[in-house]
């Protein structure tokens, strides 16, 4: 297995050369990241070229890294993209970084691989992350008045508004959050004689 992954980094810095910004053959996996301009030729070839030919795109998500605290990355919002080659036996994860973090933008891969759809809108639902070129990309999993991208970071996690069902005007409705700010990790509560010598 390790070697089938060191060839594959290699096949990756061999055939991408220069465009592959980093090549990371790290926990059983193989990352190639490259720039957003080179990102759709990038696809193309990883599916076109017959010693690569993946053909499958198993998972698209977005990656917000505004807190990140590892090795500078190259930006704050990325597209994680997880390929399948069956005819090689390869997987692969292709990233990318939007260029510009206050208004991400990617091109969109469902002219190379269609089971991307679904995947991009989940990505522009959750962090914001635009695909140019998608051909129906509008929210997925949350509402269509939905204000804010509730997987990006400084999203707070109870919300800004909440919706509920007016008996009086038939109908939902949306008024500001009414949950007071907590802390998420719950409060150890102990006797007042915890740990003394002697207690019993």
């Amino acid at each position: 297995m390790t070697e089938k992954l060191e060839l594959l980094a290699q096949l990756m810095t061999e055939k991408l050369g220069e465009r592959a910004k980093r090549v990371v053959n790290a926990c059983g996996e193989v990352t190639v990241v490259v720039s957003a301009a080179d990102y759709l030729a990038v696809a193309a070839e990883l599916r076109d070229d017959p010693a690569l030919h993946f053909e499958q795109l198993i998972d698209l998500t977005g990656v917000d890294y505004s807190s990140y605290a590892g090795e500078g990355q190259g930006g704050r919002f990325a597209a994680s993209v997880h390929l399948l080659s069956v005819k090689n036996n390869y997987r692969l994860r292709l990233k990318v970084f939007a260029e510009d973090e206050s208004f991400p933008v990617l091109a969109s891969l469902c002219e190379i691989w269609p089971s991307a759809n679904w995947f991009e809108r989940e990505a522009f639902d959750l962090f914001g992350i635009l695909f140019s070129g998608h051909p129906d990309l509008r929210r997925i999993l949350t509402d269509y008045g939905f204000v804010g991208y509730p997987f990006r970071k400084d999203f707070p996690i109870s919300g800004y508004v909440e919706m509920r069902y007016d008996q009086e005007l038939g109908r939902v409705v949306y008024q500001p959050v009414s949950i007071e700010p907590r802390e998420n990790t719950p409060r150890i509560v102990r006797d007042e004689n915890y740990g003394n010598v002697g207690h019993g």
